[in-house]
């Protein structure tokens, strides 16, 4: 599984890991980052390029990643994030490690799955559900005071939605996660600033962000 996972790269995507973890190992020395944020950073973008090939070996280095990210979460206030991360990034790694399994495309040397799209109905019907969702739920972050509440239920919401189109191999989990990406790259520059700490999970995200925009373009 790992010689597959790593066969048949691109000269874009193997510049895009490089250059990437190039930059957070920079940062982590010049910034004096914690160790923690680092490979937080370097697991998480090696998930997503493995996703965005649709590498089903994408969902080990994406279950370390979130592990990390929920402590360093709960480090920033990010009470939203850590739930999400547990209690349902977790398990959800479990259950699509599975379903990738069971839904293996017979064009391998292109991607482990073969994908499809949702219809215009279910895409407003999604689009509803995530408003509504996030505005009752930064509500509760708020009473609680956790930090950026309304900023964090966004980036939460948008997760589980774009975790589940992830598992259900659908083309638009790719869009949910761009704003997810830029959401969440306001939210630690934020953290970064004020506190001066995670800048590697600041790259982190805007990595994410590029491969996203890769991502979108490979499924299509």
């Amino acid at each position: 599984m790992i010689k597959q996972a790593f066969s048949n790269w691109t000269l874009f995507e193997k510049s895009w890991l490089v250059i990437f973890t190039a930059i957070n190992l920079y940062l982590f020395y010049a910034w004096q980052d914690s160790v923690l944020g680092l490979i937080t950073s370097l697991s998480g973008m090696l998930c997503v390029v493995l996703v965005a090939k649709g590498k089903i070996f994408n969902y080990y280095p994406g279950i370390l990643n979130i592990l990390l990210y929920a402590y360093l979460s709960y480090q920033q206030g990010f009470y939203g994030e850590v739930a999400l991360n547990i209690l349902y990034f977790l398990p959800m790694q479990l259950i699509g490690l599975l379903l990738w399994q069971k839904h293996q495309s017979d064009k391998q040397n292109i991607s482990d799955v073969a994908v499809s799209m949702l219809n215009k109905k279910l895409k407003f019907i999604w689009g509803m559900i995530i408003v509504a969702a996030t505005v009752l739920l930064g509500f509760v972050l708020q009473k609680m005071g956790g930090a950026q509440p309304y900023v964090d239920a966004s980036t939460t919401i948008l997760q589980v939605a774009a975790q589940f189109f992830m598992i259900k191999r659908l083309v638009e989990q790719w869009i949910t996660w761009i704003i997810v990406d830029m959401v969440s790259i306001w939210m630690w520059l934020t953290a970064f600033l004020t506190t001066g700490n995670d800048v590697t999970v600041l790259i982190m995200w805007i990595a994410y962000l590029f491969n996203a925009i890769y991502g979108y373009v490979n499924w299509k």
